[in-house]
């Protein structure tokens, strides 16, 4: 049996960093759990941070970043099969994976097993789901089972999306994606809600210091259109609609500052939902010194 350890945590909570040190303890490589790192040219506004994966001047290997173009809309099928693949890469050359990263559904998917199939487009259903409100598309969607993603919800597009996907699960079970057999051990970071809006608010500082709102113009100079990087939320949202003329610069500042607050707020409430359904996490309070987080870590893991 193969082990995998992860390092979660909201926002803004320096998994990165803790991630690329232990990798540099125990000969582990990381496979990024970040929905929008995998996207090329999009480095600032994602916080890819690439130099914390320098440590003591050796490099660490990472992986799922910079691996799609702009535009494209990546799911957590393609991600279910991209870490399969590089989880056994890894396993085979004699190191530990460390999966890494925020994105609740992503982490949950990895943690709990989700079957998923890479459903393909199904106009006829769509024509007609798209005669349907946006309650009873709702209901129609309960019918499959539980939720895994709440976000499905949030607007038709992704509910009829949704509903495709499990349509096509219930017709083509055999089709389902097979996860790797692994023991996990799971490690959450945490910050006092204080502590945390300040790191996030000095963060969105720094990212626009250091060039975010040039980043996003460059992406959309590129042929990018808008409402794609819209897509993608948060920073490539509200940047997105300052350069395009719809926010003055303070507007966008105080949305996405706002806006980030709730989504570490969110992936909060994701993560006490994983405990809830099963999966253990050792939570480690931010607060205290690198050295002393790994030492927690070490403490726990025999292998």
């Amino acid at each position: 049996m193969n082990h995998l350890i992860t390092i979660l945590g909201p926002t803004a909570t320096g998994k990165t960093m803790l991630a690329a040190n232990l990798a540099s303890l125990i000969s582990g490589e990381i496979i990024s759990a970040d929905s929008r790192q995998i996207y090329r040219r999009m480095d600032i506004g994602t916080g890819k941070d690439l130099g914390d994966y320098v440590v003591d001047g050796k490099h660490i290997p990472y992986h799922l970043i910079d691996i799609a173009d702009p535009g494209f809309r990546y799911n957590v099928f393609e991600f279910l099969n991209d870490f399969s693949d590089t989880f056994y890469k890894v396993a085979e050359a004699g190191n530990i994976p460390i999966l890494c990263g925020g994105s609740g559904m992503y982490l949950d998917a990895v943690l709990r097993g989700y079957q998923m199939s890479n459903a393909p487009v199904n106009n006829e259903l769509r024509k007609l789901l798209e005669e349907l409100s946006h309650a009873e598309l709702v209901s129609k969607l309960a019918t499959y089972g539980p939720l895994h993603n709440i976000s499905d919800i949030s607007e038709s597009e992704r509910l009829i999306r949704a509903i495709e996907i499990a349509d096509f699960q219930v017709k083509y079970k055999d089709l389902s994606l097979n996860l790797p057999d692994f023991t996990p051990i799971n490690f959450g970071i945490f910050f006092e809600r204080k502590i945390i809006r300040y790191r996030i608010t000095e963060r969105l500082e720094a990212r626009i210091n250091k060039g975010l709102v040039s980043e996003v113009e460059a992406l959309i100079e590129s042929g990018i259109k808008p409402e794609n990087l819209i897509y993608y939320g948060l920073e490539y949202k509200f940047v997105t609609l300052f350069v395009t003329g719809q926010l003055s610069f303070e507007s966008m500042f105080t949305q996405l500052n706002t806006a980030i607050h709730q989504f570490a707020k969110r992936q909060m409430t994701w993560y006490r939902r994983m405990e809830k359904n099963g999966v253990k996490i050792h939570w480690i309070d931010g607060s205290i010194d690198l050295a002393d987080k790994l030492a927690v870590i070490l403490s726990r893991i025999n292998f």
